[in-house]
């Protein structure tokens, strides 16, 4: 009987501080609901080849480009942009890519 009381004590406990580190880790993350069609955002140029960049070394590489619109929302977590044809990536965004642009 006892340790049962204790495993339902630990769940509990376990549970809360599970909610808590949730938390904080949520505040990072981005909400989807803030983009919609036709919003400007910058993309990451973290994985993109370094043709679009026109710059060799890491050191210099800017770490956004744009702004770019956004065509057309996908999932939940993946967007389509507006490129222009000199860009050589693919259209379709994840959302982890890029920011909101503020001009």
């Amino acid at each position: 009987m006892k340790i049962k009381e204790i495993q339902k004590e630990a769940k509990v406990i376990l549970g809360k501080a599970q909610e808590e580190m949730k938390k904080y880790a949520d505040r990072k993350r981005t909400k989807f609901g803030k983009y919609k069609v036709r919003d400007l955002v910058i993309l990451g140029t973290k994985n993109l080849k370094y043709q679009m960049i026109k710059r060799r070394t890491k050191k210099l590489i800017k770490r956004f480009v744009g702004p770019y619109k956004i065509k057309k929302i996908i999932l939940s977590n993946t967007v389509e942009l507006e490129l222009p044809s000199t860009v050589k990536i693919h259209l379709v965004v994840n959302v982890n890519r890029k920011g909101k642009y503020i001009g």
